[in-house]
């Protein structure tokens, strides 16, 4: 599989493409108005303390208060306790308003809730992460080798018994590396954490004391692989910047990094921008004829599935399997271009052949096996359904880019002309009832005041012999449909 990595730089606005042979798959972006704070390690202050939920709101310095659930404060060790979590100890005995504490970021502030935190502070590099004051050594289940994982995990105790006995995790981009790589990640990152705990000894209250990376260089330091053929950036200052980061952590590759200079947009190339433009619309269309329709809500995504103008070649069975297969492979795309997160209900088409169905879900797992981001799937449901969740740390691309329709204040509809016509009359006749005036004026959209003097004239002429007053209507083009005005005169 070919890769290539774009990043596009400017004073305002970072952005990074991922593209597999020739295709947009997922897209980052970070703006200098608002930044990400995953990763960010704080100096927090205790603000409360609710024993109720087993939480408390920490003030970090940021907009909102954030968030710490107490079995956050308990590392599990995977290696000493299995797949059952430690019991959770009881917050009001690990926390008091005012207390100070070191926290780190694990979800950015999303809509109305404000950032996750955690006292289990983890620093990823190239290779490893650490894992301050912990015994635990694991590695990443996406090394699938038994013999690799063994070799690496090895090499990882032999080389902390000479370090200060902290945690590791080995990261997917470890495999194959040798001795020497995982070395020098470990003494860098024990610098790191040296650095964090002497500014942590005299920060001030809700203070940032350790910043992650920028957009450009996490897209670096976890993107880069063997797969990747070349990273192109449109910024000398990055480009230089790339460089020097590269020769520090990842030497091997400096050559694969290189200046995109050319006239044309660097997201222009393999149409990055149009497949942006794209996934911001609820319709995704197939090759086949058939399309999906996404609805993003605040508890959920749900994708429709519908094979629109395919009538297939054979059978309605096969049409709706063939249907069915393409549109895996499109939701898994469409899931990390958008990058939806949280619960996901798939609707797929009906399928009575249980080998059709086995298939389907065959190709969707096989499809989210590429995605960076942890999902977990069910089987299909009597229903037709697929349940599936996927990890959500950060707003999906629709959330960063767009805000509510004004208009229709993110209800994604709007009243019709024939509804808004019918609360005027009924506004007028209140009005009538409660108010002494000689005649009242509308004032409302040009959509609803040419419907109210077209079709609704006989309706007007009644209003007004009912009431005993004139009616008169005014165009107003800032209004939207929904707007209106009734002024007594």
């Amino acid at each position: 599989m070919s890769e290539e990595i774009l990043i596009n730089s400017t004073p305002s606005e970072t952005r990074v493409a991922l593209v597999e042979n020739g295709m947009l798959q997922e897209v980052w972006l970070e703006r200098a108005s608002h930044t990400g704070y995953i990763g960010n390690i704080y100096m927090g202050v205790v603000s409360r303390v609710l024993p109720g939920l087993q939480a408390a709101f920490i003030d970090i310095g940021l907009e909102r208060t954030a968030f710490l659930h107490a079995r956050d404060m308990v590392r599990h060790d995977p290696v000493a306790t299995g797949d059952v979590p430690p019991a959770e100890p009881l917050i009001s005995s690990l926390l008091r308003p005012g207390d100070r504490i070191v926290v780190q970021v694990i979800k950015d502030p999303l809509g109305s809730k404000g950032a996750r935190l955690t006292t289990n502070i983890s620093i990823p590099s190239r290779f490893l992460v650490l894992l301050p004051d912990s015994d635990v050594v694991g590695v990443s289940i996406r090394i699938e080798e038994d013999a690799e994982r063994a070799r690496l995990k090895e090499l990882v105790h032999i080389l902390r018994d000479g370090s200060q006995g902290h945690g590791y995790i080995v990261r997917t981009n470890a495999e194959g590396v040798n001795e020497f790589a995982l070395s020098a990640d470990m003494v860098y990152l024990g610098k790191v954490w040296q650095a964090i705990r002497e500014r942590s000894e005299t920060a001030g209250p809700a203070t940032c004391i350790f910043e992650d990376l920028s957009l450009a260089f996490r897209a670096l330091r976890d993107l880069m692989h063997e797969d990747v053929d070349r990273v192109r950036i449109d910024s000398l200052e990055v480009l230089q910047q790339a460089r020097d980061f590269a020769r520090r952590f990842v030497p091997d590759w400096l050559e694969r990094i290189e200046e995109y200079s050319a006239e044309r947009p660097i997201f222009d190339l393999f149409g990055v921008e149009d497949e942006i433009e794209s996934a911001l619309s609820p319709s995704v269309p197939l090759k086949s004829g058939g399309y999906l329709v996404f609805d993003q809500t605040e508890s959920m995504t749900t994708i429709d599935v519908n094979t629109g103008g395919y009538v297939g070649h054979r059978n309605l069975e096969e049409t709706i399997y063939k249907t069915n297969l393409e549109a895996a492979q499109a939701i898994a795309r469409q899931l990390r271009l958008r990058n939806l997160g949280g619960i996901i209900i798939i609707d797929f088409i009906d399928m009575l052949n249980e080998e059709h169905r086995r298939q389907v879900m065959r190709s969707l797992e096989r499809a989210l096996s590429r995605d960076h981001v942890k999902t977990a799937v069910t089987e299909i449901s009597a229903l037709g359904l697929v349940e599936m969740t996927r990890k959500r740390t950060t707003e999906s691309l629709e959330r960063r880019m767009c805000v509510a329709c004004p208009m229709c204040e993110g209800r994604g509809t709007v009243k019709s002309t024939e509804t808004v016509c019918l609360e005027i009359f009924r506004e007028i006749m209140r009005s009538s009832r409660q108010f002494d005036a000689s005649k009242l004026m509308v004032l409302a959209s040009p959509q609803v005041v040419e419907r109210i003097l077209d079709e609704q004239s006989a309706t007007v002429a009644e209003l007004e012999e009912l009431i005993g007053k004139s009616i008169q209507f005014q165009r107003e083009d800032q209004y939207n449909p929904e707007q209106y005005d009734v002024v007594l005169l």
